[in-house]
């Protein structure tokens, strides 16, 4: 029986190889073969990871192939045959599945590519090299291969039945400890986006709604803390979409996070209606908007009215318990910088929790890719792939929204300065504007040429707003302190975060803590906790002057972003405090 090495590099080790795992325990392939699955991550050396494929003594290694670790093994795959010359090298994976045979003609250490979906072929292949059934490679569709100096590919593979999908994951979940667990519902696409993938296959298929439910109920008994969905568009088939919701609202475990990409457009009154009635943090939305110009959204097959959308990301927002990320693309057709800047605009005035922007990326069997030249794109030669130029956008303009991009990931996106952005940001003429400035200040003072610390952070755009004479410096500060405090217990602050009432409230702070009935109110997890330790692992602090306000942070208790549960303490009930601490004295 043939040794087989299954591997992928991810992006990062919080990455899970979901398709590891569904071809590892698909037609119960690990047990009938002598496999084993090994996972890195692009982010170690080539010599580690081939040392330790090499210890591994395989016949064969087949890696699962995407934008983020082609051009890596592409470069490790040359190695790995000079060490292992007679080991069999295979990839299968969206970035090698529509040009493969161009893509064995340029990769001589590549032998073979499973296109398309890779669970029956995958499993033929391992029936092939064990059982010689089929007898022939020739026999098994969606195979390209090398035979002698001919290239050859097979007719492509019917779609997957999903019911026979089976649960990728270990029974206590060991397997992806730390990691972010994805599951998947449905594949393909209703829509023809000519950017995405997604739209090559006509059709979607979905996995039974009781064995979704099946799936499901070990997540939530297990608790894991997020799962994310990667079906494209999530609530195509409402039917399905509100089954598995209305599961997920009916068994919740009070711990779970769900995230699903959906199409803000497609939901009704009536799915909205119910989607306001589960658990804060239950489930959390990410809604591709991508452009607000309405040429550019007919240029890309895009059928979205923004005005829609934004009425229903709003209903959403309404209802206080949904996170929402909306997408941005730039350098998409018929969008210039200007365009781009509205774009920006339309999206942030949702305020949605996060605005996540990103860069055309040209890939492969792709309309844009197929239509590159009609639009003068001009992309990386390597993957991701990325625009450089358009038709519309010199790379002059593209590097300005990289800067962009930079202090939207830095300073909104992280979560950590969003009460101060909430009070800096109409400051500006428009929200671009603000961002585009705050960048332009980053670039000048090569705040890029560092890594730049959180107390970094706060001195840069303490700088950036000096010319800003319509800000309230005093007021900033407080909003910063806030934010730090939502974080984590402040302990080193910048050097100009002046502004305290520590001395003030000082004594009324260290009664609240050794008031029993107090902290049976506020903190009932901390009932019989010696003072001091829960006054190390919460924090009490009264917030401005002309109307102060006291404020208490249970780090205890965070939601997605990490900000801590906080909430407001009656200034009376801290001069009480005090009192009765004076009286038993």
């Amino acid at each position: 029986m043939k040794k087989i090495v299954l591997a992928s590099l991810s992006a990062k080790f919080i990455h899970s190889s979901l398709a590891l795992r569904y071809l590892t325990k698909f037609n119960d392939n690990a047990e009938k073969h002598n496999l084993t699955t090994m996972e890195f991550t692009i982010n170690q050396r080539l010599d580690f990871i081939a040392d330790e494929l090499f210890r591994a003594k395989p016949d064969v290694i087949l890696f699962s192939c995407y934008i983020w670790n082609v051009d890596m093994l592409k470069s490790l795959c040359p190695l790995l045959k000079k060490i292992m010359p007679n080991c069999i090298i295979g990839f299968g994976g969206p970035e090698v599945s529509y040009e493969a045979e161009t893509f064995l003609r340029e990769n001589k250490a590549v032998d073979l590519i499973m296109r398309g979906e890779g669970e029956l072929v995958f499993s033929q292949y391992l029936d092939y090299l064990d059982f010689a059934i089929p007898s022939s490679l020739y026999d098994i569709k969606s195979m390209t291969f090398r035979d002698g100096d001919r290239i050859v590919s097979t007719m492509q593979q019917e779609p997957l039945d999903l019911s026979l999908l089976p649960f990728p994951y270990e029974e206590d979940f060991h397997d992806v400890e730390n990691q972010i667990i994805y599951y998947e519902s449905s594949r393909g696409c209703p829509y023809s986006c000519g950017y995405c993938l997604s739209s090559i296959e006509k059709g979607v298929r979905f996995v039974p709604l009781e064995k979704v439910y099946t799936a499901l109920q070990k997540f939530l008994d297990h608790k894991v803390r997020q799962v994310k969905f990667i079906d494209r568009t999530f609530n195509c088939k409402k039917s399905h979409a509100m089954g598995i919701w209305r599961y997920l609202a009916e068994h919740d475990n009070g711990v779970t996070n769900f995230h699903f990409e959906i199409t803000a457009d497609l939901l009704d009154q009536e799915t909205i209606a119910f989607l306001h009635t589960v658990r804060k943090g239950l489930f959390q939305f990410e809604i591709g908007v991508q452009s607000t110009n309405p040429k550019t959204i007919e240029a890309i097959n895009r059928n979205v009215n923004f005005e829609k959308l934004s009425g229903i990301v709003q209903q959403i927002k309404a209802g206080g318990n949904i996170h929402q990320h909306l997408d941005l693309i730039a350098g998409l057709p018929h969008e210039d910088y200007a365009s781009f800047a509205r774009s920006f605009n339309d999206v942030y005035a949702l305020k949605p929790e996060q605005l996540q922007l990103g860069f055309l990326k040209v890939l492969k069997g792709s309309m844009i890719y197929n239509r590159q030249h009609d639009f003068s794109i001009v992309y990386q030669d390597t993957a991701p792939y990325e625009v450089l130029t358009t038709h519309m956008l010199p790379y002059e303009d593209t590097l300005k929204l990289k800067a962009v991009e930079e202090m939207v990931e830095t300073y909104y996106n992280s979560g950590k300065f969003l009460n101060t952005l909430e009070y800096l940001v109409p400051l500006y003429d428009t929200p671009f504007a603000f961002f585009e400035q705050l960048s332009q200040y980053w670039i000048a003072e090569k705040c890029h040429y560092q890594y730049q610390s959180k107390i970094g952070l706060c001195n840069i755009l303490w700088q950036f707003v000096q010319k800003n004479h319509a800000v309230d410096l005093t007021k900033m500060q407080w909003l910063i302190k806030f934010d730090l405090a939502l974080h984590e217990k402040p302990k080193k602050l910048p050097e100009w975060l002046v502004v305290s009432n520590e001395k003030q409230y000082r004594n009324q702070i260290t009664a609240f803590y050794r008031d029993a009935a107090l902290v049976e109110q506020y903190l009932p997890h901390y009932c019989g906790v010696d003072s001091k330790v829960t006054a190390r692992q919460t924090h009490l602090e009264v917030f401005g002057e002309v109307q102060p306000v006291a404020i208490l942070f249970d780090y205890e208790h965070k939601d997605l972003l990490q900000n801590a549960q906080y909430m407001m303490i009656p200034l009376e009930a801290l001069a009480q405090a005090e009192a009765n601490l004076r009286m038993e004295k």
